[in-house]
């Protein structure tokens, strides 16, 4: 087993700074919107954003075919653009909803029980779609695999991921297990690798624990990016560490996202199977293996330091980078904003994709607040109890 080195003891700052719920707020704020401004040029190079939107993304945009949305491929009938989530958001909700019911640590037994009928049973306003429909009829094949592995094979909730195509789709919506377990990337981590084996396997998998670990990282008083980087590098293995270290290499040598773009990408090639022609994947793509990594993580933490953790730097530079663009943006909105509360997130935009995807962000991050409180305490709770029976167990070993 490998070792893991201890926990960094808190840095002895003041206690100014975003408070538990602004960060929360600001987490679910930046991922939301992230993936509404990434959703439209998803899929897509640096180059070919430039060229149809005339030079770089600065806002929220359109969808990619105009009026034409509903039938043009590859995205129909999709409405991606002007400000609607995609299923990143529709996910990392969807598992607020788990928390709120549980409200406790979650396993992969509590995926199959209560996110499955998130997804089949429960009809939610689809932004994309513009009507009102069941989850399960937008998410995408990756996230039915959970549905069809878990409701209709009934597998082994732990193992149920193991042949899942392997790609973000964990990593892009565990966010909230990291506001949870705010300031403990190791909890965090522990509790995405276990919930995650529900959905995704090998390096899917473990990026799905990093983000975790790296959205709880970013919760700890003081933090900045480098030190975002050094708990997912601590906690990190086999490919999915290399890549962040090659990444995060590129990106300290920079400080403007447009500049470290090519690097960045050249950096994360060697570990990527999906291959430069992002639409025409090789039939190696999205495989088991312990040398490879998903793109969106690596480039989210490359991003998140090439900004110096500014919420509106990270995620424009995120969507520029294009393909996967909307879970990249995801990422890096998300850790922007637990870096720093809600104010780092433009509140235009915040405001405009709350209105156009009808969503309102702050609810469940009171409410993913509330539950973080109750698990932290229960977990003092338990902390106190082992503490007496360890001790106990001590004085009978003296006597």
């Amino acid at each position: 087993m490998t070792a893991v080195s201890p926990l960094p003891p808190p840095r002895d700052v003041p206690a100014t700074g975003p408070g538990l719920a602004d960060r929360v707020l600001g987490a679910l704020l930046g991922a939301a919107v992230g993936d509404a401004l990434g959703g439209p040029v998803e899929g897509y190079s640096p180059e070919q954003i430039v060229a149809r939107h005339g030079g770089r993304v600065t806002g929220i945009v359109g969808p990619w075919a105009g009026e034409q949305w509903r039938t043009a491929r590859p995205l129909a009938p999709y409405h991606k653009g002007d400000g609607h989530v995609t299923d990143d958001t529709l996910m990392t909700h969807a598992l607020i909803r788990v928390y709120g019911t549980v409200r406790d640590h979650l396993d992969a037994h509590a995926i199959a029980a209560h996110l499955v009928p998130e997804l089949t049973e429960r009809p939610r306003w689809i932004p994309e779609l513009e009507a009102e429909a069941l989850p399960l009829q937008r998410v995408f094949l990756a996230e039915k695999w959970l549905v069809t592995r878990l409701h209709y094979a009934h597998a082994d909730p732990r193992e149920a991921g193991v042949g899942n195509v392997v790609n973000c789709g964990a990593a892009m919506y565990m966010a909230p297990v990291g506001l949870v377990n705010a300031g403990d990337p190791d909890g965090a981590y522990a509790e995405a690798a276990e919930i995650a084996g529900a959905h995704q396997s090998s390096y899917g998998r473990e990026a799905a624990a990093v983000f975790a670990a790296a959205v709880a990282a970013a919760c700890r008083p003081g933090a900045g990016p480098e030190d975002v980087v050094e708990a997912c590098l601590r906690l990190a293995k086999d490919g999915t560490r290399a890549a962040i270290e090659a990444v995060c290499a590129v990106a300290a040598r920079h400080g403007e996202p447009e500049a470290a773009q090519a690097e960045l990408r050249a950096a994360i090639a060697p570990y990527d199977t999906v291959g430069e022609e992002y639409r025409a994947p090789s039939l190696g793509a999205r495989r088991p293996s312990r040398l490879h990594a998903i793109e969106e993580l690596p480039i989210a933490l490359g991003m998140l330091l090439v900004c110096a953790g500014r919420g509106r730097d990270t995620i424009l530079g995120a969507v520029n980078y294009g393909r996967d663009c909307d879970s990249i943006a995801t990422m890096g909105g998300a850790l922007a904003g637990a870096l720093g509360g809600a104010a780092a997130i433009p509140a235009e935009w915040a405001e405009e994709v709350s209105r156009a995807s009808r969503l309102d962000v702050r609810a469940p991050a009171a409410e993913l607040t509330a539950v973080a409180r109750e698990i932290h305490g229960r977990d003092v709770a338990r902390r106190r109890a082992h503490e007496a029976a360890f001790a106990t167990l001590e004085a009978g070993d003296q006597a």
